[in-house]
């Protein structure tokens, strides 16, 4: 593995201004175009659980055609095909893009981590535009080539970071970017959902032994690029596969996406340059849980450069979860109500700013010093449609891969963080590796399943 990556970090990932202006055309595609109608045709890859929700979200905008569907598992299929009767199914998305290739415009890729990347990358080399569920991908070199091949493609991409596009979120960037409370100090974003445990923060071990999938479901396609591990009724499919590291990124890599966004738009932070991150000791400890399930709570630290919107030339920005919450002092900045379970609070020079994850616009502290503070006016709007309409010729998406696949990248640094816990990562971003830890580079990108190399991603 290690002399696979080697082969990946040589390669020149970095978003150049040549490779963000290179004509789609140059790389052997033409974009493609609403049809004579002027509706775009849509492919959805993944019609359940999460993958229900994006299909019916597509459907309900008035131009567009839902040409194809496809799920691993034939009942979830069904269920969908009711609501769309006239579109293709399919259980294989390889099939499904290789067969609608002249049918379609756009795909929507809403199935496990570990497949985002294959898929939406089949896509974009297909000249397909593309909304993919968060994170963009499992591994930080695979958001790395897919967020370079999307720009120089020039499809139209976004990032399912939903509340991205509500007003609550986008009346939150503008109060950064305007300085709101100054330049900013420090940063403290935190997930302590109640009631998560019992989906994604299983303990485990991994099961000794497994079963014969059901009928309905094809396990094969459902691994994927994933190693290879038996079913098990209730352990993977649908939702528990996010508490697994073979297949999901944890609560960080899942969660983390909503709540950095504003934050990272806002502060307009790059790459960062260091990363560290703390674990309970009772999963530290177990060697058998570390090769399987993610952490139940943890508490990652990025360090970034600074910028104009910093007090400093450097700026800390701290992720609790799970078992570990923002330092007491942090939440009391807050005293109105029970601090916000899921939300981000930057603290500034001339106060603070609170943006709880849901929905609840942001919420400027002292409240007392901010009372008469008139806060920006936005509209929400529909993630999804927005999308669409870009497609069609619309403005540029609000989380088009550009911008959300660097914020992935860093997130997913802290992943790869939590496999080796209490050790500070330097980032070399032009190397992709960090060089004083070797050891955690393994962490970078997985070996894909044989039969299931991706032809020319790596």
């Amino acid at each position: 593995m290690q002399d696979e990556f080697k082969s990946v970090s040589r390669r020149d990932f970095l978003l150049t201004s040549a490779a963000a202006l290179t004509p789609p055309l140059l790389l052997g595609m033409s974009l493609p175009a609403s049809t004579a109608d002027g509706k775009l045709n849509h492919a959805s890859i993944g019609v359940g659980g999460m993958g229900a929700h994006d299909l019916k979200n597509f459907m309900q905008h008035p131009n567009v055609n839902i040409t194809a569907i496809c799920d691993v598992d034939a009942d979830i299929l069904k269920k969908a095909s009711a609501l769309v009767p006239n579109a293709r199914t399919y259980s294989d998305w390889r099939e499904m893009l290789e067969k609608e290739k002249k049918n379609i415009q756009s795909v929507n890729v809403s199935v496990p981590d570990h497949t985002h990347f294959s898929a939406a990358y089949t896509a974009i080399k297909a000249g397909k535009h593309v909304y993919c569920q968060k994170p963009m991908c499992h591994d930080v070199a695979e958001v790395r080539l897919l967020t370079e091949i999307a720009t120089k493609a020039g499809v139209v991409t976004q990032l399912g970071t939903q509340v991205a596009s509500t007003s609550c979120d986008r009346t939150a960037v503008q109060l950064i970017k305007n300085k709101a409370v100054g330049k900013i100090k420090h940063v403290y974003l935190c997930s302590n959902r109640p009631g998560a445990i019992d989906t994604y923060r299983l303990v485990g071990p991994r099961p000794a032994q497994g079963q014969e999938a059901p009928a309905n479901l094809n396990w094969d396609l459902w691994l994927g690029t994933a190693p290879r591990r038996d079913y098990m009724p209730g352990i993977y499919h649908q939702a528990k596969w996010r508490a697994w590291q073979d297949f999901g990124t944890g609560w960080s890599g899942d969660i983390g996406c909503h709540i950095f966004d504003a934050v990272w738009k806002g502060l307009g932070l790059k790459t960062p340059k260091s990363v560290i991150a703390e674990v309970q000791q009772s999963w530290k400890d177990s060697a058998q849980r570390r090769g399987d399930t993610w952490p139940q709570g943890d508490h990652i630290t990025w360090v970034f450069p600074g910028n104009d919107y910093t007090e400093s030339d450097e700026l800390t920005l701290e992720w609790f979860d799970g078992l570990f919450y923002p330092p007491e002092n942090i939440r009391a900045l807050y005293s109105v109500e029970d601090y916000p379970a899921e939300s981000a609070m930057l603290v500034g020079t001339e106060g603070a700013l609170l943006i709880p994850h849901g929905g609840a616009a942001p919420i400027l502290l002292p409240e007392s010093k901010f009372a008469k503070t008139a806060l920006p006016k936005f509209e929400s709007r529909n993630h999804y449609h927005h999308f669409v309409d870009a497609c069609l010729g619309g403005e540029k998406t609000e989380s088009h891969f550009a911008q959300s696949g660097p914020m992935t990248e860093a997130i997913l640094l802290g992943t790869v963080a939590l496999r080796a816990p209490n050790e500070l990562l330097e980032w070399d971003a032009k190397k992709l590796k960090f060089p004083n830890h070797p050891e955690a580079n393994k962490y970078l990108r997985r070996t894909y399943r044989k039969g299931w190399e991706i032809k020319g991603a790596f």
